[in-house]
């Protein structure tokens, strides 16, 4: 479906803005893999989605106006409208990233080859009607156990599912999109297409200290993702001290974006070729806009505006929170690892970030052996029940009424 063939008909706006907060974070993610492993498959999989946003964003707008029959209306809608806006934003600058492989633009050629070993490959498969996998769930599968590879999105005919989980059943024809390692990633491709899975060839480094921009490109991912996230959770869960951490991270890409532009600049002057490194400048100007927009989706709860009565319906009866917590000094989790605590699978709680003690210093994903100290502030996603339970881990005796 176009943007234009889109015509009003009655939609929950906590719905669309859900789809439209797994749409935005899928998008950042794609686009800075296109990037990363200079892959156009996943650059125009980025374009297709950007059109699915602006399908989103009209249905939002549509059901909005139609909403507000008076100024009290209008002025409890506004800060739900800007939200829109906001996701148009993050699309388009996604859209601006995946161009730069598309276009073209301008990247070192052996930018895959200075990828740290941590970060795993995203790739693109056609599944076939002969293939184990079709008509079968995610759960049956048990792809990501078997395989250490997952499914992050599916695109079917004009549809996306954006956030598959077990019960998602694969039918064939399905595009899907995964990631993993390369030896895991050649045995899903294998099973889902019947064909071969060919390893792109990497190239040697060229350029003297790459490493250093692909790990810059690699945490503008993590951070930019991270804020997007965190700014829709402060939205649906009217969450104050989670808008906070969305106007640190901002500052904080701010600031790496101009660290990795002087970086650029640095590099032009060795290489013979300057025009190579462009696209790494339309890289660092996408990714602000993006930090930026994730700011202006939190600036409603940061001003103390009450969320739309329709949202804050939606989110009183959600089970699920989004939560801010600060280690206690002599708590359970201090100088402890998340795994020595083994806290998910204790509280059902996912740590998705820790920003640590009087430094401006983010671990993104923290996994098992992320070892946390009195002081850090840990942001985690999960139910009240288990909000509750990592309150007490952490010695945070705050209500979670998030």
């Amino acid at each position: 479906m176009n943007p234009e063939d889109v015509e009003y008909e009655p939609v929950s706006v906590k719905a669309v803005l859900a789809e439209m907060k797994d749409t935005a974070e899928l998008l950042i993610d794609l686009s800075y893999s296109s990037v990363l492993h200079a892959n156009e498959d996943l650059a125009y999989a980025v374009l297709a989605l950007e059109e699915r946003m602006d399908i989103l964003q009209l249905q939002a707008r549509m059901s909005l106006m139609m909403a507000a029959r008076s100024p009290e209306d209008a002025e409890e809608l506004a800060p739900v409208l800007g939200v829109v806006g906001a996701a148009e934003k993050i699309a388009d600058a996604a859209g601006d990233i995946a161009k730069v492989v598309i276009e073209d633009i301008g990247l070192p050629d052996a930018i895959r080859a200075a990828l740290p070993e941590a970060v795993e490959t995203t790739i693109r498969c056609e599944l076939t009607t002969s293939s184990p996998y079709s008509s079968q769930t995610l759960g049956e599968i048990n792809m990501e156990t078997e395989t250490g590879v997952r499914v992050v999105a599916i695109y079917r005919g004009d549809e996306w599912v954006t956030n598959p989980n077990h019960e998602t059943v694969l039918r064939a024809d399905d595009v899907l999109l995964l990631r993993g390692r390369d030896e895991g990633l050649q045995t899903v491709y294998e099973t889902a297409t019947g064909s071969p899975y060919d390893q792109p060839e990497i190239e040697e480094p060229t350029i003297r200290d790459l490493e250093r921009a692909v790990d810059s490109i690699v945490l503008m991912k993590d951070m930019s993702e991270l804020a997007v996230d965190l700014a829709y959770g402060a939205v649906l869960f009217d969450s104050e001290g989670v808008a906070e951490e969305v106007e640190e991270l901002e500052a904080e890409v701010d600031a790496l974006k101009s660290r990795f532009e002087a970086w650029t600049l640095r590099a032009a002057s060795r290489v013979e070729d300057p025009v190579q490194l462009r696209g790494l400048v339309h890289i660092a100007s996408a990714t602000e806009v993006i930090s930026d927009a994730a700011l202006e989706i939190a600036e409603g709860v940061l001003h103390g505006i009450d969320a739309h009565p329709v949202v804050a319906a939606a989110v009183k009866e959600s089970d699920e929170v989004i939560i801010r917590l600060r280690v206690a000094d002599g708590s359970a989790l201090a100088d402890a690892t998340l795994g020595d605590r083994r806290v998910k699978s204790e509280t059902g709680m996912r740590v998705i970030a820790v920003r640590r003690q009087g430094r401006k210093e983010w671990v993104v994903s923290p996994g098992s052996r992320t070892r946390l100290n009195a002081g850090d502030v840990i942001i985690a996603k999960g139910t009240r029940a288990g909000a509750e339970r990592l309150g007490e881990l952490v010695g945070d005796e705050r209500e979670f009424d998030e």
